[in-house]
């Protein structure tokens, strides 16, 4: 004797009708049969389900029911063949849509994502842009994420890191010094709105790392990468060493996420409403750029060193800012 199915309680059936619902939807005509075996139930269970799907809706502006508040259903093909087929249904189209400019803009992040080295071709990400178009309120602008020189560099450098072959390259460090490099390429990494190669230096015999848009006159030899299996790679991008400099800084403390990187240390102590913290970096040009990045949110306190090439660099920025003012008059 065939035992039958134990009774759904009240959340599992809520569960169950809401996943079975939309089932209906997509399949269009099911048996009654088919569905009991795809949600492992018994097929009077699911006739039961089938019934009280026909008794539910949403009310009107009335807030009475009227006959087409109600989901309905092929009650002849239902009672005679056995066979579900939704004829109308309610509230499951109203749900709230992205708008134009909403979905122009995951679009367009999810570009920058396919330009990641390993979202190459992916046709997960090419299906939700088009699952984005298609279920927005109205068309998406035609948005597209520019292209910057890294991006012209970082293709033959993809090809290097998927073929294992050593690049050649001039490079032009912060501190400005300008030098041809040859490197066995490992990965590539992007830091906010940078990318960086994690290559092999035979220059410096060692790991070290390049920011793609310093690097130009790049050459994809035909040497293949040399044997890295014993050597250190660092699962970070930025690595401390004994030449770096510590540089005290006051930062919001809604920031202090953003510095995680670049702490000597977890002690920190209370400024002002601010976390005075001390960095590590390899030399003061980096700290420009990382002060720009949060503008108003850090404050150099020191050394001197870095104050001062902080503030020529401001300076310089603000100096540009009335030679243009100048011009326009």
């Amino acid at each position: 004797m065939a035992r039958r199915p134990t009774p759904l309680k009240a959340p599992d059936k809520l569960v169950f009708l809401l996943s079975f619902v939309p089932y209906l939807l997509e399949q269009r005509v099911v048996d009654v049969s088919e569905a009991a075996k795809h949600f492992g139930m018994s097929e009077e269970q699911i006739r039961d389900a089938v019934r009280l799907i026909a008794t539910s809706g949403l009310p009107g502006s009335t807030g009475t029911y009227q006959p087409n508040d109600l989901f309905d259903i092929d009650w002849d093909s239902f009672e005679e063949d056995d066979v579900i087929v939704i004829v109308h249904h309610v509230a499951i189209d109203d749900a709230p849509r992205l708008s134009a400019r909403e979905a122009a803009a995951l679009i367009a992040g999810l570009q920058y994502l396919s330009a990641l080295p390993e979202n190459a071709g992916s046709a997960s990400l090419a299906s939700l842009m088009g699952k984005l178009t298609a279920g927005a309120s109205a068309a998406p602008s035609r948005l597209a994420v520019a292209e910057t020189e890294a991006d012209e560099s970082l293709t033959p450098i993809r090809e290097a890191v998927a073929e294992g072959r050593q690049i050649e390259f001039d490079y032009l460090n912060a501190r400005g010094e300008a030098g041809r490099r040859r490197a066995d390429p490992l990965r590539i990494i992007s830091q906010d709105a940078d990318w960086y190669l994690q290559a092999y230096c035979h220059t410096r015999e060692d790991v070290r790392n390049f920011r793609v848009d310093r690097m130009s006159d790049l050459l994809l030899t035909e040497e293949p990468i040399g044997d890295h299996s014993q050597v250190d790679v660092p699962d970070t991008l930025f690595q401390g060493s004994d030449t770096d400099l510590d540089v005290i800084v006051d930062v919001s403390p809604t920031a202090l996420p953003l510095l995680a990187d670049y702490l000597a240390d977890s002690r920190s102590r209370e400024v002002d409403g601010r976390l005075r913290v001390t960095l590590r970096l390899a030399h003061v040009h980096g700290l420009k750029r990382l002060v720009a990045g949060l503008p108003g949110l850090v404050t150099v306190v020191a050394p001197a060193e870095a104050r001062a090439a902080v503030a020529e660099w401001a300076e310089g920025g603000l100096a540009g800012y009335d030679d243009a003012t100048g011009q326009d008059r």
